[in-house]
């Protein structure tokens, strides 16, 4: 016992005179024990990798839906898209006998791109993270560190990047991600701290833990 007393001692005077010498190598006295013990408290912080992030949804890897399922789901939103732009747009167009421009900020595109955002904007909010395309295929949008979507996670994802990628369909590169990252996060999903989760996965999880 006095041996690990005594050992104990040496490595904690040898531990101090340490933060002795790298703390006064910027001042000239000497620190006391609690200036030392408040800078070794202060420095943690540094020690944490910048990219930690507290997840309030951790699943595996392998639950998270993958590039060409959601490019399905994509599509079918874009049919359910084009089929509300023809009922509504273009039947009050031809009514009231307007003209259907195509060019960007012509009042037919903008009331186009409006239907185009609030339809992924207001069913992923409302729907639990699913637009009809991703209820056919058993997937969902999920936030990383909400346990539910909030409407500014949903905004960013469904409304300001997809809004950003009217712009030039280069943009759309930034899909790729998914398939290489290992939550499968595309840009506008690094930016909101989205994914998208396979349903029927944690489905047969929770009845394997159940069972």
């Amino acid at each position: 016992m006095e041996v690990n007393k005594m050992a104990k001692g040496e490595n904690g005077k040898k531990q101090k005179n340490f933060y002795q010498k790298v703390l006064t190598s910027f001042k000239a006295e000497e620190y006391t024990e609690d200036e030392i013990a408040q800078k070794k408290s202060e420095w943690k912080q540094y020690e944490e990798r910048a990219d930690k992030k507290h997840y309030a949804n951790d699943f595996p890897n392998y639950f998270f839906a993958g590039f060409w399922i959601r490019l399905f789901s994509f599509v079918i939103d874009l049919l359910c898209i084009h089929a509300i732009t023809t009922v509504v747009l273009d039947t009050t167009f031809s009514w009231l006998e307007m003209t259907r421009s195509t060019e960007f900020f012509s009042v037919y595109s903008l009331l186009s791109l409006f239907i185009y955002l609030a339809y992924f904007t207001l069913l992923t909010k409302l729907n639990r993270g699913q637009t009809v395309g991703k209820m056919i295929f058993g997937i969902r949008v999920i936030c990383l560190t909400e346990k539910s979507l909030s409407w500014k996670t949903v905004f960013i994802r469904e409304t300001f990047a997809r809004f950003i990628l009217q712009f030039n369909p280069l943009l759309y590169l930034g899909y790729l991600p998914t398939v290489f990252t290992h939550k499968k996060q595309h840009l506008a999903d690094y930016f909101a701290d989205t994914s998208v989760v396979t349903i029927n996965l944690i489905q047969a999880f929770n009845q394997k833990a159940n069972a």
